[in-house]
């Protein structure tokens, strides 16, 4: 068989690479994408057709359907990457605001997560937020640090009850301050919060309480659920007053005014 010349074989490649642009495919998540360029196996670009990105791949990953679509509900179903400046990872590793993103819609759409912690059964993230981008975005606005503190991403100290996760109704929170908004109804059981039966003293009820120094603090025992429940709100309410003060030149003001103004429920 003849040795094509070197002409011939330039004349082949374009044939062969004019052959290959316009081929469509769906990646693994079903996306459907289309060769804009081909440059040789090892440089194709190929166009996602719903949002009209493009992407540099080769052609085996094209065939294979593994090519990674920005705009794929990849995270739980529901969070995809977008388009923008925000990078997932760093220094090859997850950077925190991915991370933080992550996080959140585990705790909203894995069913594996609410097994263990039914009390996320039914939050949800706002649409806008399953991109990543715009998540991005709100946390290098929002986003502080307290010396000494993990910061956590809260829903509902803003708005009591909220279940939606938004720009709207969530802050960072240092970790000690967040801990004093936990129920532990698992717990307790039908009691109110704060609430416990001494069985020592003919059934009593005990109340103790998280104090501003991130102690216990005892407050008594009582002879009904009621009259414990009213001596353990009015000493948490104080607390949580009292810790506002003490940090209100380093939190945000929304949350500020937030811990001012909680109440607390014997449905809490």
């Amino acid at each position: 068989m003849q040795e094509l010349s070197p002409k011939e074989k330039r004349q082949r490649f374009k044939e062969m690479a004019w052959s290959r642009v316009g081929e469509t495919n769906k990646n693994r998540l079903g996306s459907v994408m289309v060769v804009d360029q081909y440059n040789g196996s090892q440089d194709v670009t190929v166009r996602f057709v719903e949002h009209g990105n493009t992407v540099k791949t080769t052609w085996n990953q094209f065939i294979s359907g593994s090519v990674r679509n920005i705009y794929d509900k990849s995270k739980f179903g529901v969070g995809y990457i977008g388009e923008g400046k925000h990078t997932i990872r760093e220094n090859d590793r997850y950077t925190d605001k991915f991370l933080t993103w992550s996080g959140m819609l585990m705790r909203c759409y894995s069913k594996k997560f609410q097994e263990d912690h039914p009390t996320y059964k039914d939050v949800t993230v706002c649409e806008e937020w399953h991109c990543f981008q715009t998540f991005a975005d709100w946390y290098d606005e929002n986003y502080y640090e307290v010396e000494g503190n993990r910061m956590h991403l809260d829903k509902d100290i803003l708005v009591k009850g909220n279940r939606v996760y938004s720009p709207d109704t969530c802050a960072f929170v240092p970790q000690f301050i967040n801990g004093l908004f936990i129920g532990r109804k698992a717990l307790r059981g039908n009691l109110p919060i704060g609430i416990k039966t001494c069985s020592r003293y003919d059934n009593k009820y005990e109340v103790r309480c998280c104090d501003n120094k991130g102690g216990r603090e005892y407050l008594g025992r009582f002879d009904s659920p009621s009259q414990a429940f009213e001596v353990y709100k009015e000493y948490k309410e104080q607390v949580i007053k009292d810790i506002a003060e003490e940090y209100k030149m380093q939190i945000p003001d929304n949350l500020y005014e937030a811990m001012l103004n909680y109440i607390v429920e014997v449905t809490d």
